[in-house]
């Protein structure tokens, strides 16, 4: 039950995301707007399809700010990186340059505000990912990163990566730890989903300007 629910997931989410990717595409040429409004279609129709086709309820488990921070969270499926434009107000997501070389979708991510990372590419990579950060903090968006660098199973606590440290110390954001479950929905290795409780779990707000030992911790004790 649980494969069958999840090809019929996957059949209707690829075919219906076609429209919005197109949208998006073009919007990323001619209009803003309809770029926009295209990228959080998208969002929500993903989060709809998992609602319904699926039986993945999401639950946010304390208060999201409204004002720009560096959310930090924890990266277990691509449930929550594709949900991050219904859950906050045009968020800058921090995403491995990989997939900016996607045809169609990379244009669009890119004029949306996303923000590449390549993190085999040394010094120049992290100074250009932190010019593209500082660009979207002046227009007062929130910026969304996986700290840890990567997708991981559920209950696995790998270090986070050192390009995190640098962007807290020269962004000046607070920054709030968000710790999910969605990789206890999908098991290791299996191609479906279970149904159940996706939740987004908020942490207490770290403020800007701690030491480098101190903010790693607190952020990896909190997102695990």
């Amino acid at each position: 039950m649980f494969l069958l629910r999840s090809l019929l997931f996957g059949l209707v989410f690829y075919v219906g995301s076609v429209p919005y990717v197109l949208a998006a595409l073009i919007g990323a040429h001619v209009s803003r707007p309809l770029l926009r409004a295209s990228v959080h279609g998208w969002s929500r129709f993903h989060h709809g399809c998992a609602r319904w086709l699926l039986g993945i309820h999401t639950v946010v488990d304390g208060i999201l700010p409204n004002e720009p921070v560096l959310f930090a969270i924890k990266h277990e499926a691509m449930f929550e990186t594709i949900d991050m434009p219904r859950m906050f107000r045009l968020p800058a997501v921090i995403t491995k340059r990989e997939l900016f070389d996607i045809p169609g979708w990379g244009t669009a991510a890119e004029a949306y505000g996303m923000i590449p990372v390549d993190r085999q590419a040394g010094a120049g990579a992290l100074r250009a990912m932190l010019t593209r950060a500082r660009q979207m903090q002046a227009e007062r968006r929130p910026i969304v990163i996986f700290p840890e660098g990567t997708r991981v199973p559920h209950g696995e606590r790998p270090p986070l990566q050192s390009g995190f440290a640098g962007l807290y110390k020269l962004l000046g954001l607070p920054v709030v730890p968000i710790a999910v479950n969605s990789g206890a929905l999908t098991p290791k290795g299996k191609p479906w989903w279970h149904s159940g409780t996706m939740t987004y779990k908020v942490g207490e707000t770290i403020p800007p300007g701690l030491p480098r030992e101190e903010v790693e911790a607190r952020v990896h004790a909190a997102i695990n």
